[in-house]
């Protein structure tokens, strides 16, 4: 079985060797799937992809004349794939849904405790033997209102973190989930969710139903101040308007590790280049706003677990068994 990765970094081989034993016949490209580079997938028996990939329709339909009828994601979100083409093909598509939703709540921990401590700043300040503590002043987290959007895996491991903070955390979810509220979440609406919080955490998937959830219209019902993370997906918010509201001193605090446009930026060294994306070049402007590429899953624990469930989702399909790893449409 020759399977092509696509959007690999050293990482991904490292860990992916390992587990993999030469079980199988992996082939590593640095390259992005999409339909300028689908050629490479020539000879091959399926297919690995990750979150900036493109997998439309006419890369599907490449795949499937080329008798490759597998796609494994190595993440949780399948928003970069047609799934109603690779229905109408019949490609089979799994996904690693729960890897370590640790890594990515606690990573959106980390957003708030740099903004709100700014031991960033603070870091470099002391690198220059500046010892002021001039304009570095942050607020307990303490008693502050949480909001969660979203109370999934992630979402959940997220919860279950601010309230050891001594947090009061409300969320919303279409399906709220028992085990949140006996430890203390309140589930409200969306609208009551977004206007009460002080801090406001997205860990919802993206679809179009979630795209530009976070727009003018919900912001100007978010409290004056309020800081907005989001580790899930870029395009849940709409970046000109918090832009707007951000220039305004509506949103006191941003932190993000993903962006709308980031396949055409994150993962890649663009220091001796000229920055043309307009929107994130503004964004870096503005000194309460705090930008990671995309690093909320990369601890050893989930690099460790992606590997191992993408290659079990292998086997499944070679051995024709079930699994809730496959993802499809309604048909």
């Amino acid at each position: 079985m020759k399977i092509g990765f696509f959007s690999t970094k050293n990482y991904d081989k490292k860990y992916f060797d390992r587990n993999n034993e030469s079980r199988y016949e992996i082939i590593y490209f640095e390259t992005r799937l999409n339909e300028d580079t689908v050629q490479l997938c020539d000879g091959l028996d399926g297919i690995c992809v990750f979150v900036n990939d493109n997998v439309n329709r006419n890369v599907i339909e490449y795949l499937h004349k080329h008798h490759i009828h597998l796609i494994l994601l190595r993440c949780a979100g399948f928003n970069q794939v047609d799934l109603e083409a690779a229905r109408d093909h019949k490609v089979k598509v799994f996904r690693v849904p729960a890897y370590s939703p640790e890594a990515v709540a606690e990573h959106a921990l980390a957003l708030i405790l740099t903004l709100n401590r700014k031991t960033h700043k603070a870091y470099s300040r002391i690198r220059e033997l500046n010892f002021s503590l001039e304009r570095l002043i942050g607020f307990n987290l303490y008693e502050k209102c949480v909001g969660v959007i979203g109370t999934g895996k992630i979402g959940s491991a997220f919860c279950r973190i601010m309230l050891g903070f001594g947090c009061k955390v409300i969320a919303y979810d279409k399906y709220e989930q028992e085990e949140m509220k006996n430890q203390g979440v309140q589930y409200t609406d969306l609208e009551t969710c977004i206007s009460n919080s002080d801090i406001i955490s997205l860990h919802c998937p993206l679809n179009d139903e979630t795209k530009y959830m976070i727009n003018a219209e919900r912001i100007e019902n978010m409290k004056k101040g309020v800081m907005l993370i989001n580790t899930s997906r870029g395009g849940l918010v709409n970046t000109k308007d918090v832009v707007h509201a951000l220039k305004h001193e509506h949103i006191g605090y941003l932190g993000i590790d993903v962006y709308e446009q980031e396949d055409k930026l994150f993962f890649e060294d663009y220091s001796e280049t000229i920055l043309k994306d307009d929107l994130i070049a503004r964004l870096l402007t503005f000194p309460n706003v705090l930008i990671t590429s995309h690093q909320g899953f990369l601890t050893q624990e989930a690099l460790d677990q992606i590997a191992k469930v993408t290659l079990e989702n292998l086997q499944f399909y070679l051995d024709n068994k079930k699994t809730d790893n496959e993802v499809s449409v309604v048909s």
